[in-house]
């Protein structure tokens, strides 16, 4: 059964970002248990941004889930990225995800390494840049095992990075790596302006997919852009895929808007 979540954003350095409720973890739980979600997904200035038991406290109250915590505090805030050319740089971002990774794993959920792959360019070639991210990927990997959890790596737009913009290359990126323990974030709207066809792509990425954020095409929340939501839903479904589907989108026109345009859309694309 594919899960529902909403993303609670706790970071204001990223304020009219793409997350949906921007209130708190409290009342994010609150909102996110009234409108029906099953989970939130917790974007965090830092591991010890909400205390764990805090947060389980909120989640068992309110008795919602968490979906996965995000890592790109580690770049909004900080500048840390695994292929920053000064190795202290990649050093101090792979700490930043790592104390994520065992936060999340507080819950059994997975961390996200998003917006923190970076980038190449500079004096920073591609291939060594791709070094540099598989090697933090077979680091990190590993260690997300240990804790028990999986490590979501998600390919972003070319607007965001130049390294994996489709599931494709994603799914390429994970062949090569030496560690099973990394799977994908399907983002549909990266997936919008990346693939050709959306749901064949969901359809390639079967077994890889872990982690999805099901938004429309101008990342607003699902329902408000011009996709074809139901055939990339039918994909998903295809694959087996029976994780959480996630709004990280746009609080358009207000976060108690989007939030109920999201959970009516999924209730309605992914019936129970």
């Amino acid at each position: 059964m594919i899960k529902t979540a909403i993303t609670v954003s706790l970071v204001e350095e990223a304020r009219g970002g793409p997350f949906v409720l921007w209130d708190g973890v409290e009342q994010g739980c609150k909102t996110a248990a009234e409108l029906g979600f099953d989970a939130i997904e917790l974007f965090a200035p830092s591991h010890e941004a909400v205390p764990v038991d805090t947060l389980k406290k909120l989640l068992a109250d309110n008795k919602v889930g968490i979906a996965a915590v995000g890592t790109g505090t580690g770049m909004v805030k900080h500048k840390l990225n695994l292929c920053d050319p000064d190795a202290g740089q990649r050093d101090r971002a792979k700490a930043f995800i790592r104390n994520m990774i065992t936060y999340g794993a507080n819950f059994g959920v997975p961390a996200i390494i998003g917006s923190m792959q970076g980038r190449w360019g500079g004096e920073v070639s591609r291939e060594q840049a791709f070094d540099w991210l598989r090697a933090g990927l077979n680091e990190l990997g590993p260690f997300a095992a240990d804790a028990g959890v999986a490590l979501i790596y998600e390919p972003l737009n070319r607007y965001e990075t130049n390294l994996c913009n489709t599931v494709e290359q994603g799914v390429e990126l994970c062949k090569f790596l030496d560690t099973d323990n990394i799977k994908l974030l399907a983002d549909v709207f990266h997936m919008c302006i990346e693939e050709a066809d959306p749901a064949a792509a969901m359809l390639a990425g079967k077994g890889y997919i872990g982690h999805v954020h099901f938004v429309d095409s101008n990342r607003r929340a699902p329902g408000m852009g011009h996709l074809d939501l139901a055939k990339i839903a039918d994909a998903l479904k295809a694959t087996g895929y029976d994780q959480f589907v996630s709004a990280e989108c746009f609080p358009v026109p207000d976060s108690a808007t989007a939030a109920r345009q999201t959970i009516g859309a999924y209730q309605k694309l992914f019936p129970r």
